[in-house]
C-alpha cells in the first residue's frame, strides 16, 4: 500500500536545491533482485536522461542486492566469517552494481566511480556514480555525507518497499503505513545499530547524520519511475518524507 507525500521545504531550501545535485541512494535489491533487473535499469536510465536534458544534476550510489548476500552467503557456507570480512564482500558488490550503472550512463557521467566521500572528487559532468568504501560504512551513510558536501538538500532512497510503516508489515498484518514522518520518530522505529546484514528503509547512523545536516529523504518504490519523477520536481508522490 502506497502513501501520498509532499515536500515541506524551507525557501531558501528550495532556491538552493535548484543547482544542488539530487542524491539517490539505490538498492541493490532494484538492481538484482535475483538476476540484473534491465526492465528497472532502463526505466531508471529513462528517467534519469530526460531530467539531465533540463540541467537537473545527479549523485548515485548503489547497494549490493542479491549479489552481495550471494557472495557472503557462500563465504559463511564455507567459513567462518566476521562482521568486517562479510562487509567486504558486500562493498565490492556495490562496486560493481556501480560499475554497471556508470556504464549505463556513459557519455553524461564521470569517469571515477566515488569510494571515499572525503577524497578529491572531479563533478563536471551531470552525474556522479558512488559506492561503498570500507567496513562499517553503508551506502546510505556515503550517500549522505556526499549530499552535505555537494550541497544537496534532497536526497531519495530507492528501494523496492513502498514507504515507511510503523512497525514491520511481514509480522504484522496491522502495521500502518507513514506519510510524512521527523527523523527522531523515524529513529525511534529502526534499529539503533548498522551492521552488513541489517534491514532498514535507511540506515540508522544515515539518519543521524541527515538529521544532523537538515537533510530531507524520500523514501520511494523504484518500480514506480512516476513516483521518482514527481519527488525531483516538487510533486507530490506515493512514499514517505522523512525530515
Amino acid at each position: 500500500m502506497a502513501v501520498n507525500s509532499r515536500i515541506k521545504a524551507t525557501k531558501s531550501k528550495l532556491n538552493k536545491s535548484l543547482s544542488a545535485p539530487i542524491v539517490i541512494s539505490v538498492g541493490g535489491s532494484l538492481v538484482v533482485p535475483e538476476l540484473i533487473d534491465t526492465q528497472f535499469l532502463t526505466n531508471f536510465k529513462k528517467t534519469i536522461d530526460e531530467n539531465v536534458s533540463k540541467g537537473v544534476r545527479f549523485i548515485i550510489i548503489c547497494g549490493g542486492g542479491k549479489t552481495a548476500r550471494n557472495y557472503q552467503k557462500a563465504g559463511q557456507n564455507i567459513t567462518t566469517l566476521g562482521s568486517k570480512e562479510i562487509d567486504w564482500l558486500g562493498i565490492h558488490a556495490t562496486r560493481l552494481n556501480s560499475q554497471l550503472l556508470k556504464t549505463i550512463f556513459a557519455p553524461n557521467v564521470e569517469e571515477v566511480i566515488v569510494h571515499n566521500p572525503n577524497e578529491e572528487i572531479r563533478y563536471k559532468k551531470p552525474i556522479l556514480i558512488a559506492a561503498g568504501w570500507k567496513p562499517g560504512w553503508s551506502t546510505d551513510y556515503i550517500a549522505v555525507l556526499l549530499a552535505k558536501r555537494f550541497g544537496a538538500v534532497k536526497m531519495i532512497n530507492l528501494s523496492n518497499i513502498d514507504c515507511v510503516y510503523d512497525k514491520d508489515p511481514k509480522k504484522y498484518f496491522d502495521a500502518r503505513p507513514i506519510m510524512n514522518i521527523s527523523w527522531k520518530d523515524f529513529r525511534a522505529i529502526i534499529p539503533k545499530k548498522w551492521d552488513p546484514g541489517l534491514s532498514s528503509p535507511f540506515d540508522p547512523i544515515a539518519s543521524r547524520e541527515a538529521e544532523k545536516q537538515g537533510i530531507q529523504v524520500a523514501i520511494i518504490n523504484g518500480e514506480n519511475p512516476g513516483q521518482l519523477e514527481n519527488f525531483i520536481h516538487d510533486k507530490s508522490f506515493d512514499g514517505t518524507l522523512i525530515s
